[in-house]
């Protein structure tokens, strides 16, 4: 048993220093005594546990006992990680690299650079470990170099050379690109702040907008109804075979008169079992009574802007005063319309009502937990605090109810970038027409899965066949489980604003509006929010902080590296509090993803052929158990009240023996693989040659965060992080 430890020596040494002390007493029968301290026979004796054989022993097993934990955990996590990168580079033959699936082979540029980038630094570093061995001194931006003539041997003399070409040109330009990046870093920081600020003050004044009784209420109930507008409901979708019919009976059970709304399914699916699905599901949808049309285009161009252009050029649009959009993917609410619709009245230069997204599956891996806190900010915090003060910010592409009439004054949907929900937002905002985001307002999504345990418990309880196919989950939004979709989803956000940007640029110029709306679409909403941010991100972290550890006059400031972006990172965390835990990974992943969105941002910019790419987001079709549980209790509920025998007439099985052929004639899924990503991985080694660098100059922060920086490339390189195909 380890020994207690008694810290009350500590402070009884000190009381032990004997002063002077005068006692006197009336009648005494003894002398007045000065007493100067404890005699020596009373004083009590000082037990110094150090000096105790057996306790020595116990600490120094028990440091020994933590010692070898510590590195058993670091060797588990090493052993780990290496029998990993055994999988992905030995056994993982099926690993695709990232350039063989590329056809347009992306970032060749930016991957050249960064290579040489390594391949200088690890010459560098063989050059000054070989000095560090000799016994030179090195590192410290004050260094005195001697002279050549004190030294002996060519090596002495190249070294010397190189350390006058450092101090004399190399450090000098590091310097000035160092300060500034860290000038753009300050600006976005505050920009961050003056954000978070806007949105603690819409929490603390409950600022939101509001709307007054109710606007369609009228005393002639027979002609109630004529007040409630006209509105166009539109659901754009290209192979949506999941969804298609969830999405298609949510949209058509929203509580709005029947006569008052119209429902466009615009497929632009390539695939004619699907086509002949979705035009089933619709004309099922049909015979109810609902008001709904199926569109298909023979000429498929333009993406998602395309489709809706040529949705919007119907001739019985013109009858219509709104148009809402859902994604195949999203569940509106039956009460989304009367929710956001009446903040149109009384309103003419309102042109743009926004719901927020909500996520479903932000717990399933560390990638969609870091994803969350991302999308947290942008809803709660920037297009929140933008609509409120501003009245502007980017369409989301969904979720939303546009006026008819700003999008025929805007110049409608174009097909000239990926991004042309932000497109028409942009241009809308240049008319004058104002937007209002609706924080409290929640959109989700209907994914169709096969879910095992379900269908073979519904099949125990005797329920039919086409109710199996017929359950619908309802969940919230889903967001990528894969770096891979993750990565081109970015890719795509990031890459279209800069094209937009290019194309926006002039008439932003020569548009009417105020100086301060200019300077806000220009500033802040494309350069410091869409360019700065990756440029500093990649720049900084990714290049000139470990080229600074082979350039110790460039050395940046500790506060640069750790205390101010780990202070943005909880400014970040704040609307979603859950993932305090998960901040340093945050960060890490941050400057991580850097890379894609500076590649994403310079392809926008220029208009390198990536900018054009559209990918659409890869949905995993996740629900919760909540959502199960609760469709099976509401289709026992529906089965008990309508008396359904277990007899079936002939007719209605047609509809699912079709839907099973159509399912067994699809062609087999191609098996996913995952990839390697040669630009990380390339990152990622000179990052970790960088932190043995900095081990040499003794820099401990320095050394920490290169360390784990370089670990986390290495495992976003090697696609670890996310869902993994094996």
């Amino acid at each position: 048993m380890a020994p207690r430890l008694d810290f009350s020596n500590w402070w009884t040494k000190d009381a032990q220093k004997g002063t002077p002390v005068v006692v006197k007493m009336e009648n005494p029968t003894f002398s007045v005594v000065e007493i100067n301290g404890a005699d020596a026979a009373f004083r009590p004796v000082e037990k110094s546990r150090g000096k105790n054989a057996k306790q020595v022993t116990w600490v120094l097993l028990l440091r020994a006992h933590r010692a070898v934990g510590c590195v058993t955990w670091l060797a588990t996590v090493l052993w780990a990680l290496l029998g990993a990168i055994k999988k992905r580079l030995i056994h993982g033959r099926g690993v695709v690299m990232e350039s063989e699936s590329d056809k347009l082979e992306k970032g060749k540029l930016l991957f050249k650079i960064i290579r040489v980038f390594l391949v200088t630094s690890l010459a560098v570093l063989a050059f000054e470990v070989v000095a560090y061995l000799q016994g030179w001194h090195f590192g410290n931006p004050t260094l005195h170099i001697p002279r050549t003539s004190d030294l002996e041997g060519f090596l002495h003399l190249a070294y010397v050379a190189w350390l006058t070409f450092r101090a004399e040109y190399i450090a000098p330009a590091i310097q000035a690109l160092s300060k500034f990046c860290v000038v753009l870093f300050l600006i976005q920081s505050v920009d961050r702040m003056l954000l978070c600020l806007g949105c603690f003050w819409i929490k603390y004044r409950k600022v939101k907008p509001k709307i007054d009784g109710d606007p369609f209420k009228s005393d002639d109930v027979e002609g109630s109804a004529n007040n409630y507008p006209m509105v166009l409901v539109q659901i754009p979708m290209c192979n949506e075979k999941e969804v298609y019919d969830q999405s298609i009976s949510a949209v058509c059970g929203i509580d709005w008169p029947r006569d008052r709304l119209l429902i466009q399914v615009l497929d632009d699916s390539d695939d004619e079992s699907i086509q002949w699905l979705i035009k089933a599901e619709v004309s099922k949808w049909s015979q109810k009574g609902i008001n709904i049309v199926y569109r298909h285009r023979l000429v498929r161009t333009g993406y998602k802007a395309g489709n809706l252009n040529s949705a919007m050029s119907c001739d019985y649009v013109k009858d219509y005063e709104f148009v809402a959009i859902f994604d195949a993917d999203f569940q509106p609410n039956p009460d989304f319309l009367k929710r956001t619709v009446p903040h149109f009245k009384d309103n003419p230069e309102l042109g743009l009502v926004q719901a927020r997204w909500s996520f479903v599956n932000k717990d399933e891996n560390l990638l969609t937990r870091l994803q969350n806190i991302n999308l947290c900010f942008h809803f709660e915090v920037e297009q929140q605090v933008n609509g409120v003060f501003l009245n502007f910010f980017g369409f989301n592409g969904t979720a939303g109810v546009w006026r008819i009439k700003a999008l025929e004054e805007s110049g409608g949907w174009l097909e000239r970038t990926t991004v042309e929900d932000m497109d028409i937002a942009v241009r809308a905002h240049l008319n004058g027409w104002k937007f209002i985001f609706l924080n409290d307002v929640k959109t989700s999504i209907l994914v169709y899965a096969y879910h095992d345990y379900l269908y073979v418990h519904l099949k125990s309880l005797e329920f039919s066949q086409e109710f199996v196919k017929s359950v619908n989950f309802q969940v919230p939004c889903e967001i990528p489980e894969s770096y891979e979709a993750y990565r081109k989803q970015q890719h795509r956000w990031h890459s279209g604003p800069m094209q937009l940007f290019r194309l926006c640029l002039p008439a932003i110029v020569k548009s009417k509006v105020s100086a301060w709306k200019k300077a806000n679409l220009i500033l802040l909403f494309f350069l410091l929010r869409k360019l700065i941010l990756p440029f500093y991100s990649f720049t900084l972290f990714c290049i000139i902080l470990p080229l600074t550890m082979f350039v110790p006059e460039a050395e940046l400031p500790l506060w640069v590296i750790c205390y101010v972006p780990v202070f943005m990172s909880l400014l970040n965390i704040l609307p979603a509090p859950k993932s305090f835990p998960f901040i340093v990974p945050y960060l890490l992943f941050e400057n991580t993803m850097s890379v894609t969105k500076f590649n994403a941002m310079v392809s926008g910019l220029f208009q390198l052929g990536s900018s054009y790419e559209w990918v659409v987001t890869k949905k995993a079709g996740r629900s919760s158990e909540s959502d199960l549980l609760a469709a099976e209790e509401r289709e026992t509920k529906s089965i008990e009240q309508q008396k359904i025998h277990r007899g079936a007439s002939d007719s209605d099985l047609i509809e699912p023996q079709k839907f099973m052929e159509h399912k067994e004639a699809a062609p087999t899924t191609v098996k996913k693989t995952n990839k390697i990503y040669k630009k990380e991985l390339t990152l990622a080694f000179l990052l970790l040659t960088a932190s043995v660098r900095s081990l040499l100059s003794a820099q401990g922060v320095h050394f920490y965060f290169l360390l784990f920086q370089g670990v986390t490339f290495l495992l976003v390189g090697l696609d670890l992080i996310g869902e993994q195909m094996s």
